[in-house]
C-alpha cells in the first residue's frame, strides 16, 4: 500500500466540484473556505482516510487517478476532456512499450495520458511549433514524473517527422489535414491515428485527405457525457452536461501509396431484411472469435 510521501500527490475530495489536488511539499497548509487542512500531518500515511477541517468540516484523502492529474494541469490551451482522451487511447491501441507520435503538444494533457501509458519502456514523441506552450506542457510532465517517456521536439510537423515505425499517431492542429502525409510517413503499416477537430468544416477537409493518402478504417464522431444525478425514487439527468468538446476522426495506414486517388471503403448495399449491426447497435460488438 502507498503511503502519501513529501511529494506525493493529494487528491483532497469534498464531492465533485470541490476537490483539490496538493502536494505536502508544495502546500503544507491548505486554506478553503471549509476551513484549513494541515496537509503535511498526513505525510506517512495512508490515503483513504476520512479528515476534518478546523472548521469540522470532512474531506476525503484520495489517490489522485491520471484523470485527476491531467484535469488540474496547468495549461495555456484547451485541453482535450477526459471522455475523448479515453476513446483515443482505445481506439490507438496506446499500451506498455507503444511508440506514439503526437503533433500539437499543448498544454501537455494528450501527452501526459500517452506517457502514462507507454511506461516503463515505451515513448512518446511530441512537436510544436509553439516554443512556449511546449515550455508549459515540459513542466507539466516533469511534474507527473513521466519526463523519461516522453521527448519534446520544436518544429513545423507539416515538413515531417524524424521518426518512423510508430505505433500510433495523434493529430491536433489547426490544419491537419497538411499533416497528414507526414504522419502517413512516421506510422508503421496498419498504425491507428487519431485526429482532433473542434469544427465540422476541418473533419471534412482531414477526412477526404485521410482518403487521398490510403487510411481506411476512416470514422469520424462526437462524444458527449451527461451525469445522473443518482438518488433512490429521485434519479434524474444532470441540469449540466458536458456537450461539444471536440469530433474525433480515426484512421489505419496501409501498405503502399493511395496519393492522387480517389479511393474510399467499400460499403455493402443491403436491399430488403434487417440493416446489418453498426458499432452503435444496442448489441455492441460481436465478440472475439475463440
Amino acid at each position: 500500500m502507498n503511503k502519501i510521501a513529501e511529494d506525493s500527490y493529494i487528491l483532497v475530495y469534498r464531492d465533485r466540484r470541490r476537490r483539490w489536488l496538493v502536494r505536502p511539499k508544495d502546500t503544507p497548509k491548505l486554506h478553503t473556505h471549509l476551513g484549513i487542512l494541515d496537509v503535511s500531518a498526513l505525510v506517512g500515511q495512508d490515503y483513504g482516510q476520512t479528515v476534518f477541517t478546523t472548521l469540522g468540516d470532512e474531506l476525503k484523502i484520495l489517490e489522485p487517478t491520471i484523470e485527476d492529474l491531467v484535469m488540474k494541469l496547468a495549461r495555456k490551451t484547451q485541453v482535450i476532456y477526459p471522455k475523448d482522451l479515453g476513446l483515443m487511447a482505445i481506439k490507438l491501441g496506446v499500451r506498455s512499450g507503444s511508440r506514439v507520435i503526437e503533433t500539437g503538444t499543448g498544454s501537455g494533457a494528450t501527452t501526459a495520458l500517452m506517457a502514462y501509458l507507454v511506461q516503463p519502456t515505451g515513448m512518446v514523441y511530441t512537436y510544436d511549433n509553439r516554443p512556449e506552450h511546449q515550455e508549459v506542457a515540459r513542466k507539466n510532465i516533469e511534474k507527473l514524473g513521466l519526463s523519461g517517456h516522453v521527448t519534446f521536439k520544436i518544429g513545423d510537423s507539416r515538413l515531417g517527422f524524424d521518426e518512423v515505425g510508430c505505433d500510433a499517431g495523434v493529430l491536433d492542429v489547426g490544419d491537419p489535414w497538411e499533416v497528414v502525409r507526414s504522419m502517413r510517413a512516421a506510422l508503421k503499416p496498419s498504425g491507428p491515428m487519431a485526429a482532433v477537430t473542434p469544427t465540422t468544416n476541418q473533419a471534412e477537409k482531414l477526412v477526404a485527405k485521410m482518403r487521398e493518402e490510403g487510411f481506411v478504417a476512416v470514422e469520424t464522431m462526437e462524444l458527449l457525457l451527461r451525469h445522473l444525478e443518482a438518488r433512490v425514487g429521485m434519479t434524474r439527468p444532470s441540469n449540466i452536461m458536458v456537450g461539444h468538446t471536440a469530433y474525433l476522426t480515426f484512421g489505419r495506414t496501409t501498405l503502399g501509396s493511395a496519393v492522387g486517388s480517389e479511393a474510399t471503403e467499400s460499403v455493402p448495399v443491403i436491399t430488403g431484411g434487417d440493416p446489418l449491426p453498426t458499432d452503435g447497435d444496442a448489441e455492441g460488438p460481436e465478440a472475439l472469435p475463440e
